[in-house]
């Protein structure tokens, strides 16, 4: 394990600069903390998450697939991909880095997103463990650990120092481009910092939400619940709770004719929203009730079912802080979980 001095950072910032762009969690006009690219002079944020996941990074909100122009009888096909420098995003907590795995079940399958693909093989990521976990944080319910991220390197930021450690090949590579401005370093700093934020997420008012009612095979169980019905009523199928969740991966494909030819890019999209995955014959799912129903159960039921029982959540606790009427998956839970034990 390295050890770097809290008053080196900006050195360290530099240093990994010059050799690859980096992006760091800073705080904006607005007061939120979101990733930018860094530049001399800005400062890392000292909130726990930013407002949106780190999920941009792979696959962001809007992106260009292919262009083709068009002189008389011809076409030309072009990729216009630019995306060939590699990157590196520090500070991205280990809800979001576990959110990155639950993508790659979705973009490096068969047919694999080459979009996608090719920005994760161009990032390193350098996780960095929570030290003041939220009441409105419930990570450890999908078995994932704030004190230990994942990554391709793992960090550790104490009152006095950074503290890094290599978890994969990239993140050897990394370790071993800063170690001119580090120390060796045992794990004492690292050990005391998790035994107290361990001591924090024991407080958390979400801590005791459990997973067991949901997984594969529940769907005779819970789609047709009368719940679904109370749960939504108020549901303004806003999409906020889509569009910062780090793990939900819907898009929209458009054509736009330039006036020489066609420009096709991708979007974000919203199972939320009432024309999501219209046809020409109408939207398969016609009430808020149903869109509603749809999210929940493919996070807790559909996706573990043909996912090895992983959950399409990593409880960041994003839509527990953005949703307008404050309805949330921790909500759908408890009163689904519920209902199960009545029966």
């Amino acid at each position: 394990m390295l050890k770097i001095l809290r008053e080196n950072l900006d050195q360290l910032f530099a240093l990994i600069a010059e050799k690859e762009t980096l992006y760091i969690p800073t705080d904006a006009t607005s007061g939120i903390a979101q990733f930018k690219k860094w530049e001399a002079g800005m400062k890392m944020s000292e909130k726990l998450k930013t407002s949106r996941s780190a999920k941009d990074f792979f696959f962001p909100q809007t992106e260009d697939l292919v262009s083709f122009k068009t002189n008389g009888r011809k076409i030309d096909i072009i990729d216009p991909r630019t995306e060939t420098e590699d990157f590196v995003i520090f500070g991205v907590r280990a809800c979001d880095a576990k959110s990155f795995t639950i993508l790659d079940r979705v973009f490096l399958v068969d047919p694999v997103d080459t979009y996608y693909k090719n920005r994760r093989e161009h990032g390193t990521v350098v996780t960095l463990a929570c030290s003041k976990p939220a009441e409105t944080c419930f990570c450890t319910t999908f078995g994932i650990d704030p004190t230990e991220p994942a990554g391709d390197v793992s960090a550790w930021l104490t009152e006095d120092a950074l503290y890094i450690k290599a978890v994969t090949e990239k993140g050897t590579a990394f370790v071993e481009s800063v170690k001119a401005i580090a120390e060796e370093s045992d794990e004492t700093a690292v050990e005391a910092q998790k035994a107290a934020t361990k001591q924090i997420l024991d407080k958390l008012p979400i801590k005791n939400l459990k997973t067991e009612a949901f997984g594969g095979g529940k769907t005779e169980t819970y789609f047709k619940s009368e719940e679904w019905a109370k749960l939504s009523e108020a549901c303004l199928g806003c999409g906020t709770c889509t569009f910062v969740c780090p793990t939900c991966q819907c898009y929209d494909i458009r054509d736009f004719d330039t006036g020489h030819g066609i420009d096709r890019f991708r979007c974000w999209d919203s199972c939320m929203y009432s024309d999501f995955t219209k046809m020409a014959h109408g939207n398969p799912r016609l009430s808020q009730k149903e869109r509603f129903r749809q999210r929940f159960m493919h996070k807790l039921v559909y996706f573990p079912e043909n996912n090895e029982g992983i959950f399409g959540c990593v409880g960041c606790g994003r839509c527990v802080e953005k949703c307008p009427i404050s309805m949330n998956i921790v909500k759908v839970m408890r009163t689904l979980a519920k209902e199960e034990e009545g029966k």
